[in-house]
């Protein structure tokens, strides 16, 4: 297609002319280029080059491929050929476009595959591969409200000016106020204002007429979600609200269409991606089996490379996972084997691999690939060392540290070391696990349950297969399985969420399920899950289980506090007053280390204590308020013997096997294990009905075998009350 200026034609042809030009094809006539040919400057017109004329033989081959050059040559990228017998033409293109509808699309890069790049992520979701979706009703509970009065829930009645104008317009457009009830806007009116419309609206706004478009409620609470306002409280409210679903517009691959229209073996990248890692090995190697010639040496060793990797992965327990599984929900234990299955490929020798507990969350069967993987790694030269509680891989090991004798402050000392056989001869607790000496008893008989309970249809969340499972109630009930099996989807995320939804009227969405029976059979659930107790190093035991509350009570009641008018926030190191100002009652003062990570050191002022002077003047039983933070729980039983409220508590997390930590330690110190153990103690403390439902994951994770009889004998007491766990 050419367009020019006054003289472009006939430039344009002499300079085909005395190239060697003889002929073009001129709006679809061919016509012999002359020295002056002019077409009208003010049309458009189709100008194709002849390059070359000949009859297709054999003879005919090498003229053949020189004017087909030639011709994609001149044409960048595109050709035709006329068949002059029966007059048709035939267009070809090494572009990735189509002559006839004009559709063309960009030459793929690597990056046009990846979801991290705009290239290639979805432009909905932006490589996220899910959004949220919003039930109306859950915009809506009560439409007997208005705008006005708080009848969209999320906004509630914290609506800004630039929201109102919008929502006036709307209703302008469809007759209705925003003092109307809800119940009384039209359809189309509850459409436009949840999802828009592509026709502008006419905002009034601070004196000032604009044409906007509306994304609608749904849209303005995405961007939201996705970040894109700073309105923190919201997008926890709209998180709760909404239903995590897959990107309507990608189908929860992630990449923009484009990149889903190449294939290798009939699977296009976000297909393969979806593959349990089994099964895409297994793809990979048919796939490769089936290449030949140019294909086979094109992409041969890309997928010998990719089936090498993918075969580290099942080599380490995880052929349950697919490719394209979020980091976020991996378990430690997953994302530590990810990383072991990384070093495995790099085949680096004289290296040493510490690895903290990598069978967190692997089932029995697993655990043979896992110790021959590392087996794998120290035979190529290098060293393992593994902090680990699991039977076989103490039982499989070269050489075996025991430390000791007891956890905190009753350890600390190496109890036996030396190649397993020496090892299991010294008498320490771990030894006599293995030796069997001691063990968890297995109960000689079990409990029938109440008779009661409770009951989910048709499941089918993640990779549950329309599952339905009746628990019976006053039972201790273990929920076990293979790794990937769909244990935490059928109870962490549709049971729970569910009961949570009934006792307490939480809007965080359930996965899919048909139906469920036997809610009155139980009056409340409670999750116990490895989460940390608290976000900050300030965060502790004792301020988590409300312990603290109860001691600063206690000080408060001394006479040296008396006289001196000393209130409860006094003793509280996160209130002004009783706290050292150095550190704002810290303990540590932080040092910022610009690109590195900050370094903590001891307050110089109140030496770690967190108080000031005048607060640590006040002491019970000689002991002030930082030197009980500073006291083990072990020990507050004795400290507090007669004081009830506080002597509870202590005693509880002294019985969950927690007798070894600080009153005061920060909870960022502490273990999955541990935090859940004093969630678990913070729940014993309280009074239960007897028709509880407790929900624990993995709550052996990280413990020793005597830490794992004594919360069985904590779980049993539980049950014997009635409970359900």
């Amino acid at each position: 297609m050419v367009k020019g200026r006054k003289g472009h034609y006939r430039e344009l042809f002499e300079g085909l002319f005395k190239t060697g030009y003889t002929k073009v094809r001129v709006d679809g006539d061919v016509q012999d280029i002359v020295p002056k040919m002019q077409l009208g400057r003010y049309k458009i017109h189709d100008i194709e080059l002849v390059v070359d004329k000949l009859k297709v033989n054999e003879a005919a081959t090498t003229r053949l491929k020189a004017s087909i050059d030639l011709s994609l040559k001149q044409g960048k990228g595109t050709m035709a050929v006329l068949d002059v017998e029966d007059n048709t033409i035939r267009h070809y293109s090494r572009n990735l476009m189509c002559i006839d509808s004009g559709i063309s699309y960009d030459e793929p890069q690597p990056n046009s595959f990846s979801f991290n790049s705009p290239y290639g992520w979805c432009p909905k979701c932006k490589g996220l591969g899910y959004s949220y979706q919003f039930n109306i009703d859950d915009i809506f509970p009560d439409r007997s409200l208005s705008i006005k009065d708080g009848g969209i829930a999320p906004l509630g009645t914290d609506l800004d000016f630039w929201r109102i104008s919008l929502l006036k317009a709307v209703g302008k457009r469809h007759g209705f106020k925003l003092t109307d009830p809800i119940s009384s806007i039209t359809p189309e009116g509850i459409e436009e204002m949840l999802y828009g419309s592509d026709e502008k609206l006419r905002v009034d706004y601070q004196f000032n007429e604009y044409n906007v478009e509306n994304e609608g409620l749904v849209g303005y609470f995405e961007n939201i979600i996705l970040g894109k306002s700073a309105n923190n409280a919201l997008k926890e409210k709209l998180e709760e609200t909404g239903r995590l679903a897959p990107c309507p517009a990608c189908h929860g691959y992630r990449l923009k269409e484009e990149a889903l229209y190449f294939k290798v073996g009939e699977l296009h990248i976000g297909e393969a991606s979806n593959l349990q890692l089994n099964h895409f090995y297994d793809w990979i190697n048919a796939t490769k089996e089936k290449l030949v010639g140019r294909e086979l040496l094109v992409g041969g060793e890309v997928l010998k490379e990719i089936s090498i990797r993918a075969k580290f992965l099942l080599d380490v327990g995880l052929d349950y996972l697919s490719l394209n599984r979020p980091a976020f929900s991996l378990s430690g234990g997953e994302a530590q084997r990810i990383r072991l299955a990384t070093q495995i490929g790099s085949q680096l020798i004289n290296v040493t691999y510490i690895l903290d507990e990598p069978s967190i969350g692997l089932h029995q069967r697993d655990n043979e690939r896992l110790i021959k993987a590392l087996k794998d790694l120290r035979d190529i030269g290098n060293t393992v060392i593994v902090v680990e509680h699991d039977r076989d891989m103490i039982m499989e090991s070269d050489f075996v540290v025991d430390i000791g004798p007891g956890a905190g402050t009753h350890g600390g000392k190496i109890v036996a070391a030396g190649v397993i056989a020496d090892a299991i001869k010294a008498d320490t607790m771990t030894m006599k696990y293995l030796l069997g000496k001691m063990e968890i008893k297995v109960p000689e008989k079990r409990r029938e349950g109440n008779g009661l309970f409770l009951s989910i249809k048709g499941a089918t969340g993640n990779n549950l297969k329309n599952v339905s499972i009746k628990l019976p109630l006053g039972t201790l009930i273990c929920v076990t399985g293979v790794s990937g099996s769909g244990k935490s989807t059928l109870i962490t995320d549709t049971l729970y969420p569910v009961l949570k939804k009934h006792f307490y009227r939480s809007s965080s969405p359930a996965l899919d399920y048909k139906s469920i029976d036997g809610l009155k059979n139980i009056d409340k659930v409670i999750e116990i899950d490895q989460s940390a107790i608290g976000r900050t190093p300030r965060s502790n035991p004792s301020t988590y289980t409300g312990l603290f509350t109860h001691i600063r009570n206690l000080f408060v009641q001394l006479p040296e506090a008396k006289i001196r008018g000393y209130k409860p926030g006094r003793f509280s190191f996160n209130v002004k007053g009783g706290r050292c100002e150095d550190c704002q009652g810290g303990g540590m003062k932080t040092i910022e280390m610009n690109f590195l990570p900050d370094v903590y050191v001891q307050c110089p002022t109140c030496l770690g204590k967190r108080y000031n002077r005048e607060t640590l003047e006040v002491r019970y039983k000689g002991k002030s308020i930082s030197d009980v933070l500073d006291m083990t729980v072990e020990h507050a039983v004795e400290f507090f013997e007669h004081i009830p409220a506080i002597k509870r508590k202590v005693k509880t997390m002294n019985d969950v096997g927690l007798g070894y930590i600080r009153l005061g330690q920060s909870s960022t110190t502490l273990s999955g294990g541990e935090a859940q153990r004093v969630k678990l103690a913070e729940e014993l403390s309280k009074k239960d009905t007897g028709a509880t439902f407790y929900i624990l994951d993995e709550p052996t994770t990280g413990l020793h075998f005597e830490d794992i009889r004594i919360l069985m004998d904590v779980l049993n007491e539980l049950v014997n009350k009635g409970n359900t766990g």
